[in-house]
């Protein structure tokens, strides 16, 4: 599986040296800046985003911040953000009913080892990233009484920034990138996943 088009021929220095960073840091040639180069300020402003995303401040465990990028990524399917998302979930001490859960397989509310508030953020993340936004108001009253409000623009830009990647790369085709080590884990298609 291929996306829609291919990388431009000529890709300008400046975007080559943020394809060189991104291969560094995931240890993969990513599709997607080498795409994203043929509008060279859809380039530059994602790759801002990227860099500046939260990946853990103090006050938000990388834990929920990984919870809440999967369960963005696996509410709105997107093949290549779920196998992103799915990289060391082990480190982040996700086990496989806690996964269950976030695919909607198992009661998140029956799940005695997601905490209060990472229960209440994947809830926001899930409905951050329905078509349109579904924000109940119970779900407003427990998240403004667990997170600062600090917290919650984390967190709403965390499951922004993937809804962001999710629409841009569905649109584009691109396949996942092979990170998950198994797609049947993170129930995606055969025909979507990654054959190295």
């Amino acid at each position: 599986m291929s996306a829609f088009i291919q990388p431009p021929g000529k890709i300008p220095f400046y975007l080559r040296l943020g394809i060189w960073i991104s291969k560094k840091v995931t240890g993969k040639d990513l599709l997607p800046p080498r795409l994203l180069a043929w509008y060279p300020k859809a380039a530059v402003s994602s790759g801002i985003l990227e860099l500046l995303a939260a990946h853990g401040d103090g006050t938000i465990a990388p834990r929920m911040l990984k919870l809440v990028r999967l369960q963005a990524s696996l509410a709105v399917a997107c093949p290549f953000c779920i196998d992103t998302n799915s990289l060391d979930l082990d480190k982040h001490g996700i086990n496989a009913e806690e996964l269950s859960a976030l695919q909607g397989t198992a009661d998140i509310s029956q799940m005695g080892s997601f905490t209060d508030r990472e229960r209440v953020a994947v809830a926001y993340a899930r409905a951050l990233s329905q078509t349109p936004p579904s924000l109940p108001e119970s779900l407003v009253r427990e998240l403004t009484e667990i997170f600062s409000p600090r917290e919650i623009v984390i967190l709403a830009t965390t499951a922004a920034q993937v809804n962001y990647w999710a629409r841009l790369l569905e649109g584009l085709g691109v396949p996942p990138a092979g990170f998950a080590d198994n797609c049947a884990l993170t129930k995606i298609s055969p025909d979507n996943c990654y054959q190295p």
